[in-house]
């Protein structure tokens, strides 16, 4: 693997661990629960985020059909703590493989995408690295809030 890509896949890996601290050890009821209206549960955000990982970095910009279902992310509901990981460990697994295989000149190619016409893979690769950042600090605060909510109802 190129060196900028061991890089992109360090930070990346980094990001995963934060979603792993997030809903390890919650129960399936802390995994669906929302913090107020236009909210998304631990379940929707992990299982949005391992679809748009793959859709962004194996599909965008490696070039391997996702077949994504995205609004089908947002209705995850009822996934425990092993079937999210599950999901992630694969988003992440299948980002590994594609980043070993991507080449510098690559990082130039423009694809399309669903809504947001043709962008380069570089492109695609800083876009999911930020979209993953954003989604983990939601996560944290979920979290946060959940167990915020428990200890007051004791």
């Amino acid at each position: 693997m190129l060196p900028i890509f061991e890089a992109y896949l360090d930070r990346l890996t980094m990001l995963h661990t934060e979603m792993q601290r997030a809903i390890e050890g919650l129960p399936p009821a802390a995994l669906d629960w929302s913090p107020g209206p236009e909210m998304n549960s631990l379940g929707v955000l992990a299982t949005h985020l391992a679809g748009s990982e793959r859709y962004w970095v194996g599909e965008v910009a490696g070039g391997d059909p996702a077949n994504r279902d995205r609004p089908a992310e947002f209705q995850a509901h009822g996934l425990d703590e092993a079937a999210l990981l599950a999901r992630l460990t694969a988003s992440l697994a299948h980002t590994r493989a594609t980043l070993d295989r991507l080449t510098l000149a690559d990082l130039e190619v423009k694809r399309p995408t669903m809504d947001r016409g043709e962008v380069t893979a570089a492109w695609s690769l800083f876009h999911n690295l930020q979209h993953v950042a954003l989604h983990v600090g939601q996560m944290q605060l979920t979290r946060q809030l959940w167990e915020q909510q428990e200890g007051s109802a004791t």
